[in-house]
């Protein structure tokens, strides 16, 4: 049986790529204010940039805000990710960028949303909920999650910092490596992975020593400040997969993002070969 993170590996073979290309048309790069300039942009990144891209992860806050038109745009945008993957013959993964969390019906909804309306594969949420809250996207392996561990923004230390003492535990940790142990032993389905800021090497490598074998979306490189070879050093697996690195604005407002994108793909090739010869 397939599932998200076999389909996404599957992927990562095929374009020797980890990197994920950020789907976010920011009002001020589109020629217009509007709806369909927003499927323009991102079409052409699409086109431009499917050959080195892991996945795709357009950022719904970025299409809701042109309303119900942008909602149709976010789809055709989903469609149009796994028409460029059946001429490439190879089909690239849809994360939609959410952040959703909610229970019952709520979450459900939500879910259907993502997965059925929208044909995303995967869907960043907020685990602060529990467990209910997440069942409804990874009750089929197919389906995906990333759960919110570690963000990149300076604001994170306010709350995932946090000391915690698990329930029958005597030893305190931060609650973003609670938040980690949960997503590795919820992950029955190999369907959830964790989110954790490329702008905390030091943290992310805490994290993946805690959880060897999880997925991280890994947000920060470029603009925030990130750094690929840190996060790289600090993220991998020893397979050398395991870590996606989300790059937007980096190649949208390149002058050629397929340049800028083929670059960043060989930079990480060629800073995984290096790290492959210090393990040596």
């Amino acid at each position: 049986m397939e599932t998200f993170f076999s389909f996404l590996e599957k992927r990562v073979d095929d374009s020797s790529s980890l990197l994920c290309i950020g789907l976010d048309p920011h009002i001020p790069d589109l020629e217009e204010p509007t709806a369909a300039s927003a499927l323009d942009f991102c079409l052409t990144l699409i086109k431009q940039t499917a050959p080195y891209a892991a996945a795709f992860k357009p950022n719904a806050a970025f299409f809701e805000v042109f309303g119900a038109e942008g909602w149709t745009v976010l789809k055709q945008v989903i469609e149009a990710i796994r028409a460029e993957s059946i001429r490439l013959g190879s089909m690239i993964p849809v994360i939609l960028d959410a952040k959703r969390g909610d229970i019952a019906s709520t979450a459900d909804a939500y879910a259907k949303s993502a997965f059925e309306t929208l044909g995303a594969h995967c869907i960043t949420l907020n685990p602060y909920l529990g467990h209910d809250s997440i069942e409804p996207f990874i009750s089929n392996p197919e389906k995906g999650v990333f759960l919110l561990c570690k963000t990149s923004n300076a604001g994170s230390m306010d709350l995932q910092n946090v000391f915690v003492l698990p329930t029958g535990s005597d030893s305190p940790m931060p609650l973003y490596n609670y938040v980690a142990h949960l997503a590795q032993q919820w992950n029955v389905n190999n369907n959830i992975g964790i989110v954790v800021g490329a702008t905390h090497p030091q943290i992310m490598g805490m994290i993946r020593a805690s959880v060897p074998d999880l997925w991280i979306l890994a947000p920060g490189v470029g603009v925030q400040g990130g750094e690929l070879a840190s996060a790289l050093k600090s993220g991998l697996r020893k397979d050398g997969k395991g870590l996606l690195i989300p790059i937007s604005r980096s190649i949208s407002r390149a002058e050629s993002p397929a340049k800028a994108a083929a670059e960043f793909r060989d930079q990480i090739v060629n800073i995984k070969r290096e790290l492959n010869r210090e393990v040596r």
